[in-house]
């Protein structure tokens, strides 16, 4: 049976608590993992840390996600891989916060101070964010070079440092993974335009508008990453779940 898990890295106590079950076969290859809203409940974390679990042992290869279907053990046995080798030291949501505390106060800044030329420098990596959309490799260089070019404008190498390490921490197998099931030319195209919001609040000098549009920004990509891989809604479910609201029945 599944018990609660506690500590500061919840999703690494989740996976560890998966894998054990799995290579013990008390979950059988190609058994199908409970529901996701399940599994929170039974190890008392939040659906985002399952999440996060879940992309883990997707990473090393013993579940498979199959959105609008579950999420089905494929194998018994873990690579034997460090920990560090496995996961980043932070998961995605907790390098989404730090994220918007630091970027929130860089935006800030930079509005008190932008000139033409870093204007530009943010026009430019929009337009290739623009142009690549449905190329995910173009569209990150061109996120990163709007991130990072905030912080050029405040003119200041740590925070252009600190911003592009930020950026590269997901640039790793395992955020790679969980965007492939959450990222795409619709959530690129939303994203951009939270960009233009934060560039037009700096071009205008709006410090607080630049603030808070960097904000929603960085929590709007906490949500895109928190939606649910779906499989509580698939076939007949899914039918039924569409028959319950059409009738007023469905919970709200």
């Amino acid at each position: 049976m599944f018990s609660p898990v506690e500590s500061r890295r919840l999703y690494r106590q989740a996976a560890d608590q998966i894998r054990v079950m799995i290579a013990s076969g008390e979950l059988a290859v190609g058994q199908r993992l409970p529901a996701e809203r399940d599994l929170a409940e039974q190890l008392s974390v939040s659906r985002p840390t399952v999440r996060e679990a879940l992309i883990v042992l997707e990473v090393e290869g013993l579940v498979n996600i199959r959105m609008g279907s579950g999420i089905y053990v494929v194998r018994q046995h873990a690579a034997k891989a460090a920990a560090s080798d496995r996961e980043p030291v932070e998961g995605p949501f907790e390098l989404l916060q730090a994220r918007a505390i630091i970027e929130c106060a860089i935006a800030e800044e930079a509005a008190g101070c932008a000139k033409p030329d870093g204007i530009a420098g943010l026009d430019e990596a929009l337009m290739r964010m623009s142009g690549g959309v449905n190329d995910a490799s173009a569209v990150l260089a061109a996120d990163r070079a709007f991130h990072t070019g905030i912080a050029a404008i405040v003119g200041n190498a740590t925070l252009i440092r600190v911003t592009g390490e930020m950026f590269d921490m997901r640039m790793t197998p395992y955020f790679a993974r969980l965007a492939s099931h959450f990222e795409g030319p619709n959530t690129w195209r939303s994203a951009l335009d939270e960009h233009r919001t934060i560039r037009d609040a700096i071009a205008a000098g709006d410090a607080a508008g630049a603030k808070a549009a960097m904000r929603t920004h960085l929590t709007m990509s906490q949500k895109r990453f928190s939606e649910s891989f779906g499989e509580e809604f698939s076939g007949e479910e899914k039918r039924g779940h569409n028959k319950g609201r059409a009738k007023g029945t469905a919970k709200t």
